[in-house]
């Protein structure tokens, strides 16, 4: 293992515990962002450029049929090929949480569509399911198996918030642990069916699980139950015959007790798992080598890097795989206090050079962030935030990598904020933010009409004090054209001020004529 610094020369403040990155054609790709997309990069998808050990973030495009992905954090992740030799695969997205904080139930799908020397274009796709679906949750994970010719996903684990009939005002948004339950997802048929095996009795998340053939592995992992670090590791079997399928579960020795872990595969058949957290108040610095074969399973311990200091000493880290044996690692900085962008990065690669080249392996691996929920974590695991120093418009593109017109397609293909209403006339591409505080005031809402669909605060009308309302308060909103459905937060008809007749003027009294003689003798009374 090789353990390398990155200097964070430019980009922004984006980056937040929870990210997720995605490796296509060997390019490393970030979303889920904290905050919603700025202009820089409408999309909210950077490609993570890195050389000659500098860290960039570069925008990313999307094509114009693709779906509005929102910057999610803590989804589940996993690599979907239409078969085991195939050399194009896409990347399934589930779940996870919202910039206003609310957890997605959606499943995305994101492949790429296009490639040139300067370009790379996304298609992402929203699949709808029916059956048993999978309760809105974070912190889980995803994988695929192959049985029998057929393949299916399977998702397991995470949390979510406490249902709305038990929420109490102190506790609104507290969390709990998602029943132990396996979904088994076929994609082809938009069903999903949900299993309960007596040998998963707690609910996990943050916890990893590697995939090979029909078996998956399940290792870790925290539950909120009872506040523990599973020791156990479970083998999941899935079996895909012409009738229904078959689940089943054992319980393995030789499990490791560790959550937020982080796994990526440098073989066929070998992982390295590194990081997390063996308790509240400890982090786990030791490694493992994990080797599946022949549906066995052996976890021995690896030799670690040489940590530095900083990772030696500090509270937390954070990170997430880049695919192809290496981490991006994060620790925060010694003077987190006098600079608030002070944090450190590393690339941790557990494989070598000559390595890098082999073909990827067909297991399907999903591993979350080394980073437990700010907010719903101890605070020992609470994670620091993953930024850059620059301001978000300061992408600057190097020499090697200048612009060039000839060779992009048309403009209007780059965005993929679609139309949100007749009246709309924002153009995505060149857009700016409606508020200046993007990041904290979403200019996109999610209309509740129906299944939901995403409206510009600016074409609706609404002002920054409803904006903020609408963006922290549990409420629904209702855009313009289906602003029926919702009479509470449709504006106060005016009051129609009653008109007051206005007052008679008082008459004048006519003035008494006094003779000369009457007035002499007033005026002697008067002063006598």
């Amino acid at each position: 293992m090789s353990l390398q610094m990155v200097s964070t020369v430019s980009n922004s403040s984006l980056l937040q515990p929870g990210f997720s990155l995605l490796n296509f054609d060997g390019h490393v790709f970030f979303f889920g962002q904290k905050g919603w997309p700025k202009r820089s990069c409408p999309t909210g998808v950077f490609l993570l450029d890195i050389k000659q050990n500098e860290l960039k973030m570069k925008p990313a495009f999307f094509s114009k049929d693709s779906c509005y992905l929102p910057p999610l954090r803590y989804p589940a992740l996993c690599m979907l090929r239409s078969d085991a030799k195939a050399d194009e695969y896409q990347y399934i997205i589930h779940g996870g949480k919202t910039p206003n904080n609310d957890l997605s139930d959606k499943i995305y799908f994101m492949s790429l569509v296009s490639k040139t020397s300067k370009k790379m274009t996304f298609q992402c796709i929203e699949k709808d399911l029916g059956g048993d679906v999978p309760e809105a949750r974070y912190g889980h994970t995803i994988n695929v198996v192959h049985s029998r010719g057929k393949t299916m996903s399977v998702l397991f684990g995470g949390r979510s918030y406490t249902p709305l009939a038990q929420r109490t005002t102190e506790k609104w948004n507290s969390v709990v642990d998602c029943l132990p339950s396996v979904f088994l997802i076929d994609f082809e048929f938009g069903c999903c069916t949900s299993y309960i095996l007596p040998e998963l009795q707690d609910g996990l998340s943050f916890h990893v699980s590697i995939a090979r053939d029909d078996t998956i592995y399940i290792l870790g992992g925290h539950s909120l139950q009872n506040n523990t670090r599973s020791p156990n590791l479970y083998k999941v079997k899935i079996d895909l015959p012409l009738g229904s399928p078959a689940v089943t579960c054992s319980i393995l020795p030789g499990g490791v007790s560790v959550s937020s872990a982080i796994v990526t595969q440098i073989s066929d058949t070998e992982f390295v798992l590194v990081g997390g957290y063996h308790s509240d108040n400890q982090k786990r610095l030791v490694c493992n080598t994990i080797v599946l074969e022949d549906s066995k399973v052996e976890i021995v311990e690896s030799v670690s890097p040489e940590w530095t200091p900083d990772i030696k000493h500090c509270r937390t880290w954070f990170g997430c795989d880049m695919g192809k044996g290496s981490i991006l690692l994060g620790v925060p900085g010694a003077n987190k206090q006098l600079s608030p962008d002070a944090n450190y990065f590393y690339i941790l690669r557990c494989k070598g050079a000559e390595e890098d080249k082999e073909e990827e392996s067909i297991t399907q691996i999903c591993s979350q962030t080394s980073s437990e929920d700010p907010g719903d974590s101890t605070p020992f695991e609470d994670s620091e935030e993953f930024c850059f120093s620059a301001e978000a418009n300061s992408f600057d593109v190097d020499d090697a990598d200048t612009y060039n017109e000839d060779d992009e397609e048309d403009e209007s293909e780059t965005g993929y904020w679609i139309t949100c209403c007749a009246s709309c006339n924002i153009d995505i591409n060149t857009w700016v933010p409606f508020y200046s505080t993007e990041l904290n005031k979403p200019a996109m809402i999610l209309c509740s009409s129906g299944a939901g669909h995403w409206v510009h605060a600016q074409c609706m009308d609404l002002s920054e004090t409803m904006l903020l309302r609408l963006s922290e308060a549990n409420v629904k909103y209702f855009c313009n054209n289906h602003v029926d459905l919702n009479k509470g937060l449709q504006t106060p008809q005016k009051v129609v001020c009653l008109k007051k007749q206005p007052m008679k003027p008082l008459r004048k009294k006519k003035a008494m004529k006094l003779s000369t003689s009457a007035k002499k003798s007033f005026l002697r009374r008067l002063f006598e």
